[in-house]
């Protein structure tokens, strides 16, 4: 069940994908109507605009405080985990992260490690990790399980099989799992994968899950999910490693319910989650249920890099809930595939430049309309399109900043720039202008049919026999004339 991790797909081959996911007719469908019943579901928990203005403008507050309290928040969350008898681990890398785990697993001579939904355990490869050194990792929510035994990484960041259909997924079912028969029923498909789960959760060494939210002043770890999984992972095996973002840390518990519920009602158009779970530490003497161990792996992996610039640190107030790929254009016709990076979408194009660099990155910064609807349904109000504009112009040319983005300037190009130079030489010049303007017209023949990407979905762009400048003097010549 080991799949190529999606964060090493070429970015250069970005065009090719989304070519091809373009005239994928059943992909574009699937998408489509996903999308428009997601859209659908968030409207519908915003009846009313004042308040989910005042609800956005409130999570945007409450993210803009931790982000900038970071460090000292980090550290008071370190002292009250410890205190409260979690490990806390530092990765700095993905790397890093991977050892940590690895060690704990090893220390532990665990062969199977069961795993709730976590983004950043993908963003680090975790599983293939995992595999290569013969510890069974396994997926534990329907979407993910679905995906993994298709030998693929999630297509989204909230529903990582939104991508497949209930037929695919009984094909694959009784091609993957032994004595499955082939099966539509939806129900049916969810009691098979929940059979082979259940199993996996009384056998697994280790648990792993995400965190949605660190609460600092009480050492509280907040997990959401929906299907129970996330609690199993979390409390039947005799080890849980928690792995999050360090950016995901709030100082106080109140903070927490203003951004759940615009997490939730975002995200999947429910007033709540069907749990909420808060962990605060290991299994106590006088306590039937927990792990006797809990760990937590702080990642950085760029995002002290966008922490250190004021506008790009508004990335890190993403709460995860996808509403951005709901609503964008772009991503509803062509798939999470495509991107090639573990967070597709608009989220993915503002993030992966700090997680892989501008040059592994730069085609997906174009990959926009900017037309702002990631930015109108943002629950924390990032300005999405703002900073696609600043990663553009960092590719082309970069910033002089203390703390740059990872191939800066990658996208520069000598003779782009010399077409741009050209451009501003005859647009500056009223008199360069109006030769090139009377040249253009009558040499308009001589045109190129194939001008690259404009003509692969377009007519060719040709001037004009006659130029605007010219219909107007014979307009006010035969004016004159005629009086």
């Amino acid at each position: 069940m080991k799949a190529a991790p999606l964060n090493h797909l070429p970015g250069a081959q970005f065009a090719d994908r989304a070519d091809a996911a373009v005239n994928d007719p059943a992909l574009r469908t699937s998408f489509r109507g996903a999308m428009d019943f997601l859209q659908a579901k968030r409207l519908a928990q915003f009846p009313d605009a004042i308040e989910l203005e005042n609800l956005r403008r409130e999570a945007e507050a409450i993210r803009r405080y931790s982000l900038s309290r970071l460090p000292e928040l980090l550290e008071q969350l370190e002292r009250k985990l410890t205190a409260n008898g979690i490990v806390v681990h530092w990765a700095e890398t993905p790397a890093d992260a991977n050892r940590i785990m690895l060690d704990i697993a090893r220390r532990h001579s665990a062969r199977l490690m069961i795993k709730g939904k976590s983004m950043v355990s993908e963003e680090v490869g975790f599983n293939h990790e995992m595999e290569a050194a013969g510890i069974e990792a396994l997926e534990s929510d329907m979407g993910e399980f679905i995906v993994q035994l298709a030998e693929e990484a999630p297509s989204h960041i909230i529903m990582p099989a939104i991508h497949k259909t209930k037929q695919q997924i009984a094909q694959l079912f009784e091609e993957k799992l032994p004595g499955v028969a082939y099966t539509e029923n939806v129900d049916e498909l969810i009691a098979i994968g929940r059979r082979v789960l259940r199993q996996k959760f009384a056998a697994a060494d280790i648990g792993i899950s995400g965190v949605n939210f660190l609460v600092a002043e009480t050492g509280t770890l907040c997990l959401l999910e929906n299907e129970g999984n996330g609690r199993m992972c979390t409390t039947v095996p005799r080890v849980h490693i928690a792995i999050t973002g360090i950016e995901k840390v709030v100082e106080k518990l109140e903070h927490v319910p203003p951004l759940y519920t615009v997490l939730t009602r975002s995200a999947t158009g429910q007033p709540v989650t069907t749990y909420l779970n808060l962990i605060s530490g290991p299994r106590k003497s006088d306590e039937l249920d927990g792990p006797d161990e809990v760990h937590l792996v702080l990642l950085d992996n760029g995002r002290s890099q966008a922490y250190h610039d004021e506008e790009l640190r508004t990335t890190l107030q993403c709460i995860r809930c996808g509403a951005c790929m709901n609503h964008c254009p772009v991503y509803t016709r062509i798939g999470g595939h495509a991107y090639g990076t573990t967070y597709p979408g608009p989220v993915g194009v503002i993030i992966s430049p700090h997680l892989l660099g501008l040059a592994a990155t730069h085609k997906l910064v174009t990959a926009s309309s900017l037309c702002g609807a990631c930015a109108e349904v943002c629950p924390v109000r990032i300005p999405i399109p703002r900073l696609l504009v600043r990663l553009r112009a960092e590719s082309q040319a970069g910033a002089p900043t203390r703390h740059p983005i990872r191939g800066t300037g990658s996208a520069h190009s000598p003779w782009m720039s010399a077409l741009w130079r050209g451009w501003a030489l005859v647009y500056g010049r009223p008199a360069v202008y109006r030769l090139v303007s009377w040249l253009m017209s009558r040499l308009r023949l001589l045109t190129p049919r194939a001008q690259g990407a404009w003509t692969s979905c377009r007519t060719p762009m040709i001037p004009a026999p006659r130029r605007l400048r010219d219909l107007l003097a014979q307009r006010d010549a035969g004016e004159r004339s005629s009086s």
